[in-house]
């Protein structure tokens, strides 16, 4: 995790206003044939590079041509860039608290010519309330701790589409098998895992029928 500037004082990628001088620098990876070029920053998340979790995250996507899809926590875009592109007749919306991510992954969409998208500042749903999504995408902030986690699953069956889907990706010393159980006993109607690789494992938790969330 990138130092600050402060003596010290640890800049988290989940802080609002980083404080790690900038140093920019392009990176690519192919997405479905296309070769997608992003820039990226220190004081943010996967700062050097795609980190594993991530990539495989984009692998388990699965993603409808008209799904209307959160990238929760975006970080410089990877994945609301690539989900976008998976949907070219719906949407995405791309949400961070980070206020140098939101400024990145703003340039990422312009540098991907991706027009079916946007980014919105604040924390967990803050930026999107009401809305309802088809697929909810997170590779989440493990080292805010537990409570920030929870709060996360706990509010996501809110925006999820009627058949919508939460996608969460983490590994074993982060508590993914954790949160996995909990989802299974607080509001999935299924839980599966749809990757494993590198120590990572990517989970699927599909939202109760509308009977059973009022």
């Amino acid at each position: 995790m990138p130092a600050g500037d402060a003596p010290g004082v640890a800049d988290h990628y989940f802080t609002e206003r980083p404080r790690s001088a900038s140093a920019r620098r392009e990176l690519r990876f192919l997405f479905r044939g296309e070769v997608l070029v992003f820039t990226v920053d220190r004081g943010i998340f996967g700062s050097s590079g795609l980190d594993p979790g991530t990539a495989l995250l984009i692998e388990s996507l699965a993603i409808r041509p008209t799904d209307r899809v959160l990238d929760l926590g975006c970080g410089w875009g990877a994945v609301g860039v690539a989900a976008a592109k998976a949907a070219p007749n719906g949407s995405a919306i791309l949400t961070d608290v980070n206020r140098r991510a939101i400024g990145l992954a703003r340039g990422n969409l312009r540098r991907n010519r991706v027009g079916n998208a946007e980014v919105r500042p604040g924390s967990l749903f803050l930026p999107v309330p009401g809305e309802k999504f088809d697929v909810i995408a997170t590779n989440p902030p493990y080292h805010a701790g537990r409570e920030l986690i929870l709060r996360l699953l706990t509010e996501a069956p809110e925006h999820l589409s009627a058949d919508g889907r939460l996608l969460v990706v983490g590994k074993g010393s982060q508590g993914i098998r954790f949160y996995q159980q909990w989802l299974t006993e607080h509001w999935a109607r299924s839980v599966e895992v749809l990757q494993r690789g590198g120590g990572y494992r990517v989970i699927e938790a599909r939202a109760p029928p509308v009977s059973d969330q009022a």
